[in-house]
């Protein structure tokens, strides 16, 4: 899933050029491009689908040279991740009804790409005997208020049930969460048989089925993009976890031994980077720092930066826009971008 704005990155993600393509980690390759270096490792390139908006096709053309047109599936509406995860599906279960899926955002950061190839595996072995609908969750180390919660049967064990989801809890309830044990973060990442996400799209959004339904008979041919064309837009704008995930009673999730940071904001990346002996962390910065502790400082080019007296904040120089801005309010900067967008129209989006 590649069609994302990452507008939590702003000013450094911007709409035509969004976080997913960008290096953020100091290692020039995109995000985009680790994604599909891990994936590599287990799953063979021409069976690996692009999921992104019609904007961006060039974008993955440049980044992804040795993939097919026909393997960049475009939308031509944002419709957030349930429609493209349907459309994808049926068009996967037309080429193999006995596939079995993973679908995983392309702007995740995961630092050990073997231990998550492992914990894919067992993902799919279960998957493929069970009609269950699986995700990854990850031992919370902190009440992130940003990442959506699974309640799970068993911790201890290392496939369980999920008994309850909660999206973006409030900090008292995130830290209830964290002390009982039984809590996991939801990495966003599913694996599920073909046939068993259908069924389920069927069961909890039937409209939406019945829509894609309709142009089975083109998919995977000439006339999809037309029906893409045609049909995105009738459909409501919803996530995975609202549409599907959080009304199916047949949710399991492997409890990860992977690295994972979901990159959703400049603090998350500040917690991901290494950092000074104050806590500072930068890219492509020659820092000259006193007094300054905790910061995430960004330069989308090589220059000094000084700094005196700052602790916390967020710093990011990025062409046309310098922002300045507490660390720990880094979830309103969405709202940031729409209060600019009304004011000065879409120049800075």
């Amino acid at each position: 899933m590649a069609g994302g704005v990452g507008s939590r990155f702003w000013p450094k993600s911007r709409k035509n050029f969004p976080k997913q393509f960008q290096d953020f980690m100091g290692s020039e390759k995109s995000l985009l491009q680790h994604t599909v270096d891990r994936l590599l490792l287990s799953i063979p390139l021409d069976q690996i689908l692009i999921l992104t908006n019609v904007n961006y096709k060039s974008l993955v053309q440049v980044q992804l040279p040795n993939f097919k047109e026909s393997q960049i599936v475009l939308e031509p509406h944002m419709r957030n991740t349930a429609p493209c995860l349907l459309f994808a599906s049926l068009k996967i279960q037309k080429m193999n009804p006995k596939a079995q899926i993973l679908a995983t955002p392309s702007d995740h950061w995961i630092s050990d790409p073997k231990v998550f190839t492992k914990d894919l595996i067992k993902a799919f072995n279960h998957s493929s005997k069970e009609e269950e609908l699986m995700t990854f969750g990850i031992h919370p180390t902190q009440p992130n208020t940003g990442y959506g919660y699974l309640k799970v049967s068993d911790s201890s064990n290392p496939i369980s049930k999920v008994l309850e989801f909660t999206e973006k809890p409030s900090i008292s309830l995130a830290q209830k969460f964290l002390s009982s044990g039984n809590f996991l973060w939801n990495s966003g990442i599913f694996v599920f048989g073909a046939k068993t996400i259908v069924k389920a799209f069927q069961a909890k959004q039937a409209k939406m089925y019945d829509v894609f339904s309709q142009g089975i008979n083109v998919l995977n041919t000439t006339m999809e993009q037309e029906f893409m064309n045609n049909s995105f837009q009738k459909v409501d704008s919803i996530s995975i976890d609202y549409a599907i995930m959080e009304q199916s009673d047949n949710v399991s999730v492997v409890i990860a031994n992977f690295n994972w940071n979901d990159l959703g904001s400049w603090s998350a990346l500040h917690d991901q980077l290494e950092k000074d002996n104050n806590n500072n962390a930068a890219i492509n910065v020659i820092p000259h720092f006193e007094n300054a502790k905790g910061n995430m400082i960004f330069s989308s080019k090589k220059k000094l930066v000084v700094m005196d007296g700052l602790e916390d904040f967020v710093v990011v120089d990025n062409n046309d826009v310098l922002m300045i801005y507490p660390k720990k309010k880094h979830q309103n900067i969405k709202q940031v971008l729409d209060d600019i967008k009304s004011k000065y129209g879409n120049q800075f989006d």
